[in-house]
């Protein structure tokens, strides 16, 4: 009899969890495909990620402007990078800010490059390291040449 009591408690909260899933989730909230390109949005909600103002143009907008880096980076192992990763947004780009930013911290780096031991993972074929031990406190570019990751300085 004592495992009744606990039963009664969990299908009590299952019950509390669905009436607030139908009271809160609106009805259009789904994935309104055959499959999970868009992952779960509302449908009411489209228009409003229309007039979303896109932050990322993609490499080939860096290209014209900047070739000789541009080619550099389509012969490295960061060749599938896009650009913006590492520099920043580029929609205000060249009005404002003339230059963009570029991040070199260590964390953008390790965000690729910390070492991932999961040999069923793609992400286990990029070179990694071990951050407490490769350079503690340098920033990976004073070494490194991003557009040229196989070359040290």
């Amino acid at each position: 009899m004592h495992v009744w009591r606990p039963l009664y408690v969990v299908l009590g909260l299952v019950a509390v969890i669905l009436i607030f899933r139908t009271v809160w989730v609106p009805e259009d909230f789904g994935i309104h495909g055959p499959d999970y390109l868009y992952s779960w949005y509302r449908k009411s909600n489209l228009e409003e990620w229309k007039s979303f103002k896109v932050k990322f143009q993609g490499k080939e907008y860096c290209q014209d402007c900047h070739q000789d880096p541009w080619q550099q980076l389509r012969s490295s192992f960061h060749a599938n990078i896009e650009c913006e990763n590492c520099h920043g947004p580029a929609i205000d780009h060249p009005s404002e800010p003339a230059k963009l930013a570029i991040d070199r911290s260590r964390e953008l780096c390790l965000r690729c490059h910390s070492f991932l031991p999961y040999p069923s993972s793609k992400r286990a074929e990029v070179r990694g390291i071990d951050a407490n031990s490769h350079n503690p406190g340098l920033e990976c570019g004073s070494c490194h040449e991003a557009h040229k990751p196989s070359k040290p300085k």
